[in-house]
């Protein structure tokens, strides 16, 4: 049966909270891809997995502690940018630390072997409804600012020295969409772990930027991948008795490889009708 898993109670949780993601990852993706901050993603997924840790060592609700761990990860980045540090060695240096403080903290922490490895390799079919409140919420305002300052990030997102002699607050901006990825983590984290965080944001992303579609377009289709790939990755779960996070991913994966395939079998579109597409989109 087509769905299967949806029978069961885990599994429309499941498929809430995976669809909450999906789209929230997807969204966001596309500007980090395009703006070459892939890694951010990764970055702060580590940063998350100190707050995690914190939360364990605590007896705070982990994903509560998270968030308070990629917001000061985010503001850590852009104070290091402020002290021109280059945004790779920022994320690395942030990444560094997180993973410092969550290893120190899991070492002195009794009895969390398993919800540690629930947090690195994800545990979608057994989140709960306090995790599924949160990513709502979570995902809401995410989204919710995304859409407030669209034409303001495509803006930032095709030239951004020119945003910055428009007027645009380019550096504010900045750290607030900083701040809206690392939320993004933490929802994501559930849902494929903390070593596969990225993957979800990047992957759909990057699939759908191959087919140089105008910038509203490749982020609903980015959507519409991930979506998909949740549903499918979550079906061959239960079918097959696999990682659902893996699955997920794997799925995303194939995607990509499709998507490049179509790419390569389309005609070349001029550079040029591209970026007045984007410059539409922009100005919309």
């Amino acid at each position: 049966m087509v769905l299967e898993f949806l029978s069961y109670q885990f599994g429309v949780r499941a498929l809430i909270g995976g669809l909450i993601v999906a789209i929230t990852c997807s969204s966001l993706g596309v500007f980090l891809v395009l703006r070459r901050l892939s890694l951010i993603a990764d970055g702060l997924s580590h940063v998350a997995f100190g707050g995690i840790a914190l939360g364990l060592f605590s007896g705070i609700y982990p994903l509560y502690t998270a968030v308070v761990g990629v917001v000061l990860g985010s503001l850590g980045i852009h104070g290091l940018g402020k002290l021109r540090v280059a945004s790779d060695a920022a994320i690395a240096i942030m990444f560094a630390t997180g993973l410092a403080i969550g290893i120190i903290l899991i070492s002195v922490t009794q009895n969390v072997a398993v919800d540690v490895l629930s947090f690195l390799f994800g545990t979608i079919l057994g989140i709960n409804q306090t995790d599924i409140y949160l990513a709502i919420v979570l995902g809401v305002t995410v989204i919710s600012i995304l859409l407030l300052f669209w034409k303001e990030w495509v803006a930032i997102t095709i030239d951004a020295e020119f945003a910055r002699v428009s007027g645009l607050p380019v550096s504010a901006l900045e750290l607030v969409f900083t701040i809206l990825t690392g939320l993004t983590v933490v929802v994501a984290m559930r849902l494929v772990g903390v070593l596969l965080v990225s993957s979800l944001i990047v992957i759909p992303a990057s699939a759908m930027i191959q087919l140089k579609m105008p910038f509203r377009k490749t982020v609903l289709s980015a959507c519409g991948i991930a979506v998909v790939s949740v549903i499918a990755g979550l079906q061959l779960s239960f079918t097959y008795d696999i990682a659902p996070g893996g699955s997920i991913v794997l799925v995303t994966i194939c995607c990509f490889i499709l998507a490049a395939i179509v790419a390569r079998l389309l005609p070349k579109i001029p550079k040029k009708s591209v970026q007045g597409s984007w410059d539409h989109q922009c100005n919309r």
